[in-house]
């Protein structure tokens, strides 16, 4: 009856494949026992070893597994595989065939892990090969020469039993010139993962699929009315365009039944390449011309993330590992993880238009300790994402547990599955590395949901942040066979965490001393922490003096939580130039606002005015500014009649403004005066300017002299009016009459009336009076933009 269901296709059912192989070794035992009492053959004494190295150099072939179709194989499939084998030997190997082995199942998750580890070559552990027509054979192995193999073999020549994983093995034998006789010179093993039928009860699976990148976009922007952004280079584009990393990610996880995590940086990130920006290059910038590949990715993104489940981190990925351990005691660092998390829902929201969750935080490695619990949940979140090699199994369960666990004051650890989560974190360019990745995946979640067949749990994998394109494909292909399985069924991390916490798994957060060392070498250090302190003291000291303060907090704020991000681990010196470049933008910034140098000032007289001009280079104007003119002599030069006098200003954008200030001198010579801003709550802003005021008065004896030239000269003039009148008259007796004397006298007394009335009129209008130095002047001159010229004078 098995054979002829064989014969129509059907696989036997178990009982009949364990009455077969049970049949098999009651008839061969008589025929084992005799050949035991024989003298071993050269042949079986080689093939019993347990290394291929003993077996007379049973490593010789390397034997690498290309593809494995399918990777969950049903009654009624054909299994197929392809690869290469590769004489690794001296000598040539003839007679050669790659045949398929199945050995027995595994008993445990960690008997997978053993398994994988083995070995060379055991005749029973890695069982009988199928044999027959289902070899491939190849008369001879050149050394140093790959050849490429594929075998396809129905499922129920595998003669598979009961369900679980099976030890897969693909082997080659040969013959070499040093041992004539056919033996195993080398195999490769992997798993095939059996469950024709559906399981009575599934293992609940949730997949975080990581939309994170590494920080794109400077602190800089640019003067317009969308202050342009500025990248650092093309690189984000690069990882969008078509066949980039993040392109691959969408277009892979887009078809899975996952969970999105995504970065709320690399979401701003793109929409802003949607519209005009810059790129540095240099010391100089170009303009970006990438926006219609940022327009598809994002459209492609808001389309697949519809009616899945996106949960959003604080903006930037922030390191919470790193704030915990080196950063929690730098004032304010808190503060912007928190300011992180605010912003986070804003921005999923307003690019994808859906509604994100944000209250995980995900640890790097989800390795944890009381400090990091403490400053993960001090932003809002209370669920934190960990890992089982880091809330380790206390309890020795023979079961993997719910992934939520209670770890106190309200928060819950999901804890997401080790193995499954590292799972690909290896070199999966090479397909014999991605193919023994998928199929141990594979075993390991079914091996997980028949630990307890009967007991339901939820598992969380968790794998690296930034998964490479290679890494990418194989995880997607493993989840794509893990979906079409009979064992798991896919659900929202949101519901894995709100699973009854399984009451025997442990509910202990590891010390800091358990924290792996080589994850504590890739911090970033309390020096950045303290940067980032230094760039938020200036930018509040700076931000107060400014009337739109947007255009500059917001940019600068979001650059600092760039700087704290979980991507500059292993990245030192990059993340130290980023956080360099932030401080030197915001210097620069506040350069823009600064008092114009002067030079050597003099003031002629006791009392005059000084003005000092103060500049705005900034695009937007600038408010609550306090100008300081101090006398650092006020003994000699007094400023409103004390030592110092202030002055509140306003600067529009893109213009400089003077500033007069009333002095008093008490003494001639030069005096040092120094002009400093102040914001309005007494903060210096920027640095003073110092000059000189050279004070050069007038002298009473020189007043005096010039007091008595004044009084020749009205006296000559007088003198020269009296003789002009007496020739007058003597001309007039002599040329006549009294009468015409007389009428010459009244005409000159006429004319010199209208002159007095003209000198009168002259000095009301101030028209042709001839100026002296000592003359008051109406007022200074509007100060220039630039700095005085030399010797620069300031009349009283």
């Amino acid at each position: 009856m098995a054979e002829a269901a064989d014969t129509q296709g059907t696989s036997p059912s178990p009982a009949r494949r364990w009455l077969r192989r049970t049949g098999a070794l009651v008839a061969g035992a008589p025929l084992l026992a005799g050949l035991l009492q024989l003298p071993a053959a050269p042949e079986a004494h080689s093939a019993g070893q347990s290394s291929p190295a003993k077996a007379g150099g049973a490593n010789t072939v390397a034997v690498a597994l290309d593809s494995l179709t399918p990777s969950v194989p049903t009654d009624g499939d054909t299994l197929t595989i392809s690869g290469t084998v590769k004489n690794n030997g001296k000598q040539p190997v003839t007679d050669a065939h790659v045949g398929i082995r199945v050995g027995g199942t595994v008993s445990s998750r960690a008997a997978i892990d053993t398994a994988a580890r083995r070995g060379g070559f055991n005749q029973y552990a890695d069982g009988p090969e199928v044999g027959g027509k289902y070899v491939e054979k190849f008369s001879r192995l050149t050394p140093g020469v790959a050849q490429s193999f594929r075998i396809s073999v129905p499922v129920k020549e595998l003669d598979l039993g009961a369900d679980g994983v099976y030890q897969l093995g693909v082997s080659l034998a040969g013959r070499t010139a040093a041992a004539p006789y056919e033996r195993v010179l080398g195999i490769q093993r992997t798993f095939l993962p059996w469950q024709p039928d559906t399981a009575a009860t599934k293992t609940k699976t949730t997949y975080l699929w990581p939309l994170i990148s590494t920080s794109h976009l400077t602190a800089e922007t640019g003067p317009g009315e969308q202050q342009t952004p500025v990248f650092q280079n093309e690189d984000l584009a690069h990882e969008i365009s078509p066949g980039g990393r993040l392109d691959q990610l969408l277009s892979l996880g887009r078809e899975l039944d996952i969970t999105w995590v995504i970065d709320p940086d690399l979401l701003a990130s793109v929409d802003a390449m949607t519209r005009s920006y810059r790129v540095t290059n240099g010391n100089e910038t170009t303009t970006g011309k990438n926006q219609a590949v940022a327009k598809r990715w994002l459209a492609e993104l808001e389309e697949a993330v519809q009616d899945k489940e996106v949960v959003a981190l604080p903006f930037a990925d922030p390191d919470i590992a790193s704030l915990a351990h080196n950063g929690k005691n730098v004032t304010g660092s808190l503060s912007h993880l928190k300011d992180a998390t605010d912003v986070a829902a804003d921005t999923v929201e307003t690019v994808l238009h859906v509604k994100p969750e944000t209250d995980f935080s995900w640890p790097v490695d989800g390795a944890v300790d009381p400090s990091i619990v403490k400053v993960a949940t001090s932003a809002g979140a209370d669920k934190v994402i960990a890992r089982s090699d880091s809330l380790q199994d206390t309890r020795n369960l023979t079961y993997t547990p719910n992934a939520a666990r209670p770890i106190g004051g309200g928060t819950t650890a999901v804890v997401a599955d080790a193995r499954l989560s590292t799972a690909f974190q290896g070199d999966m360019t090479k397909a014999d590395n991605a193919t023994l990745a998928v199929q141990k995946f594979l075993a390991q979640s079914l091996m997980t949901d028949l630990q307890a067949p009967d007991k339901q749990r939820s598992v969380v994998i968790a794998p690296q942040r930034m998964p490479t394109p290679s890494q990418a494909q194989t995880m997607a292909q493993a989840l794509t066979a893990l979906q079409s399985g009979n064992w798991s069924q896919s659900q929202d991390l949101s519901a894995a965490a709100d699973a009854e916490p399984d009451p025997n798994a442990t509910t202990k957060v590891p010390s800091a001393a358990t924290y792996p060392a080589s994850l504590r070498k890739q911090q970033l250090p309390t020096s950045a922490f303290e940067t980032i302190l230094d760039t938020q003291t200036d930018l509040d000291r700076f931000k107060v003096v400014l009337t739109d303060k947007s255009r500059v907090v917001t940019p600068l704020g979001r650059a600092m939580n760039r700087e704290m991000s979980t991507s500059w681990r292993g990245r030192a010196p990059e993340a130290r130039v980023y956080r360099d470049s932030v401080q030197s933008y915001l210097d620069t910034l506040t350069d823009q606002v600064r008092l114009i140098e002067k030079s050597e000032t003099k003031l002629s007289g006791r009392s005059a005015t000084i003005p000092v001009t103060v500049q705005n280079n900034l695009v937007q104007g600038v408010d609550k500014l306090v100008l300081r003119l101090t006398s650092l002599q006020p003994k000699r030069l007094e400023i409103d009649g004390q030592d110092y006098a202030e002055q509140t200003i306003r600067v529009s954008g893109g213009h400089s403004q003077s500033v007069k200030f009333d002095t008093n001198a008490n003494a001639n010579g030069e005096v040092a005066v120094e002009a400093q801003l102040y914001t309005e709550d007494g903060q210096k802003y920027g640095p003073s300017v110092t000059f000189d005021v050279n004070v050069t008065e007038f002298t009473p004896t020189v007043m005096l002299v010039i007091a008595g030239g004044v009084l020749l000269l009205v006296l000559a003039g007088f003198r020269m009016y009296t003789q002009r009148k007496r020739a007058a008259a003597q001309q007039a007796e002599e040329e006549g009459t009294e009468e015409e004397t007389a009428a010459e006298e009244t005409s000159d007394t006429g004319v010199l009336a209208a002159d007095g009335l003209k000198e009168k009129s002259r000095a009301r209008s101030g028209e042709d009076e001839p100026g002296h130095p000592s003359d008051p002047s109406a007022d200074t001159a509007l100060e220039s933009a630039d700095p005085s010229g030399t010797g620069e004078r300031v009349d009283r």
